[in-house]
């Protein structure tokens, strides 16, 4: 029997929002949303332009809203938005294709650039596996920082590939829809760029 392996990207791909957007707009509704995403618009903005890298500008914004929340409550957050509020923006269709390959035998592996500590569980509760980008902590709180590199574009084929040898698979399925994806993608046997749309 032909072993198969199956990555997805989260957001956009198995859902039709943002989670971090979607996160922070939750924790602290509308108006502090707005706010907070004014007041770091320059960072924003670099971003776009191209002047600072995707893993600085994230970073920024974690830390300006999460920095200091203690872990306990942070998870405590993260796991009542998985629970709550993910299932409201996950694409039908995603579901369908995951539910066919595992029905397939395929292990099946989010990759997202996502923080692991609201995807976790929402993961662990749909039998799925997941590399994710980690959140530092410090003193048993949430310094914003983020572990690591942030797990997207190469890095998401760095962690896949660290975690697996793809040589013992004869079938291997990626799932993305955006540029961040793309190095993900030619990972694949057979590779889909924005699908369930």
């Amino acid at each position: 029997m032909s072993r198969r392996i199956a990555f997805f990207d989260f957001d956009g791909t198995i859902t039709t929002k943002d989670t971090m957007l979607k996160m922070i707009r939750y924790t602290f509704g509308p108006w502090k949303f707005m706010i907070g995403f004014m007041l770091n618009s320059p960072f924003i903005v670099a971003y776009k332009l191209g002047l600072i890298s995707n893993h600085v500008a994230k970073q920024q914004v974690l830390r300006f809203f999460f920095g200091k929340l203690s872990t306990e409550k942070f998870n405590a957050l993260c796991r009542e938005y998985a629970e709550e509020a993910i299932p409201l923006v996950v694409r039908a269709k995603a579901m369908k294709e995951i539910e066919l390959l595992k029905l397939n035998g395929a292990a099946v592996i989010v990759v997202s650039a996502s923080p692991e500590n609201w995807l976790q569980p929402w993961c662990h509760a749909n039998g799925l596996q997941l590399l994710a980008t980690r959140m530092q902590v410090s003193n048993g709180r949430i310094t914003g920082r983020i572990e690591g590199l942030n797990c997207h574009g190469v890095e998401k084929v760095r962690r896949i590939r660290e975690a697996f040898d793809l040589a013992q698979f004869d079938h291997v399925y990626c799932y993305g829809d955006t540029n961040g994806d793309k190095p993900m993608l030619e990972l694949a046997t057979v590779s889909f760029f924005k699908p369930f749309r």
